[in-house]
């Protein structure tokens, strides 16, 4: 296995379970994660499950041992591959697999997330970044590009460009750049990395889940769609929401100054 799956997740310094919350770890440190065929078919698989799973309502990914989160591709993998193997391998389709997963997922960054480690990162809802995480595009440096959303997403997240330089010239961005650009979503201490994803992830967890799924949804929705039918998007979730238990328990919880009990329906 090259993804190990702890849920509900372990808090590593306590070792207590995080209520609602899924830990995926790229298991490949000899490799420095690097995303082959197979951890990419087992991340898939592991986030679709939990993806299934009502007592899952957050996940976070991170890479085993204290270099990278990962690495991109295996280079050796995909060295001979042509335009007919990587048709019909179709390996790019997991890629849209992970964007239609509806649970919240957070990417717990320590060291390199280069490559396709980079578009893993930018393909989760958020990032927490180690202060001495760096992010790149360095495909142009073996003679290809990015593959798999990074000319897409790091130009949504940085603009042409830094993004244009970025994956012209295979440079690097370090994460406290990349967290004043917008790229990640908090930088930590190295050693409070996963702490404080699992902490945002707990944090997430605790709140009515299908609201929770439903603003993820309009998130998203906000970089695919113009302002008007993003703004139709948004108020059409708002008020399928009003069909919702969870709606009628949170709005009687405030007027009755109690703590809701979400029940997920």
């Amino acid at each position: 296995m090259t993804v190990k799956v702890d849920f509900p997740a372990t808090h590593f310094h306590s070792g207590a379970a995080v209520d609602g919350v899924a830990l995926l770890t790229l298991d490949r440190p000899e490799a420095l994660n690097a995303l082959d065929v197979q951890t990419m078919q087992e991340l898939v698989e592991g986030l679709e499950r939990l993806d299934s799973d009502a007592d899952c309502r957050c996940v976070v990914i991170t890479g085993a041992g204290d270099r990278a989160f990962a690495a991109g591709a295996d280079i050796k993998e995909m060295a001979e591959a042509t335009p007919v193997t990587l048709g019909i391998a179709n390996s790019f389709a997991r890629w849209e697999r992970i964007r239609s997963v509806r649970v919240p997922i957070i990417a717990a960054v320590r060291g390199f997330a280069l490559g396709g480690g980079c578009e893993l990162a930018m393909a989760c809802d958020m990032i927490i970044a180690s202060d001495d995480a760096v992010f790149g595009q360095p495909e142009i440096k073996i003679g290809v590009m990015p593959g798999a959303g990074g000319t897409q997403r790091l130009t949504r997240a940085l603009g042409k460009a830094k993004a244009m330089e970025m994956i012209l010239t295979g440079s690097n961005l370090s994460a406290r750049e990349a967290e004043a650009r917008g790229l990640v979503t908090r930088v930590v201490a190295r050693e409070e990395t996963l702490s404080a994803a699992l902490a945002l992830a707990g944090e997430i967890a605790a709140l009515p889940p299908l609201a929770v799924r439903a603003a993820k949804e309009a998130v998203n929705r906000a970089y695919e769609l113009s302002l008007e039918a993003g703004l139709e998007f948004e108020r059409r979730n708002f008020f399928l929401l009003f069909a919702s238990d969870d709606q009628k328990e949170g709005m009687r919880a405030f007027i009755e100054k109690r703590r809701p009990e979400w029940k997920g329906r």
